[in-house]
């Protein structure tokens, strides 16, 4: 299976590689969404993840930030459900 990646290169030209974790377009906010991550954990041992909107058309444009809370609460919906569903998946696999 081929990851998806792309990099980020900061103010101070150091590159950043993130994999894609799921994108999606909302129709109430008629924007489109990024979910990524560098694999880093926090204190906590969980992966950092990252969300931003982007330009599915603009491959090359910048990411912008997530500007309201309800935006938040819909990312937080779908990793919680797709958290959910890969715990059932291991479960499932683990009893078999």
């Amino acid at each position: 299976m081929q990851k998806n990646t792309f990099s980020i290169i900061d103010e101070n030209g150091k590159e950043f590689i993130y994999d894609v974790l799921f994108t999606f377009d909302n129709e109430e906010t008629k924007k489109s969404y990024i979910v990524y991550t560098d694999n880093a954990k926090d204190e906590k041992g969980n992966i950092q993840v990252y969300a931003s909107i982007y330009d599915p058309n603009n491959p090359k444009g910048k990411l912008e930030a997530i500007e309201t809370e309800n935006e938040w609460k819909v990312i937080e919906t779908i990793l919680n459900t797709l958290q959910e569903e890969v715990r059932n998946k291991m479960s499932d696999d683990s009893e078999q």
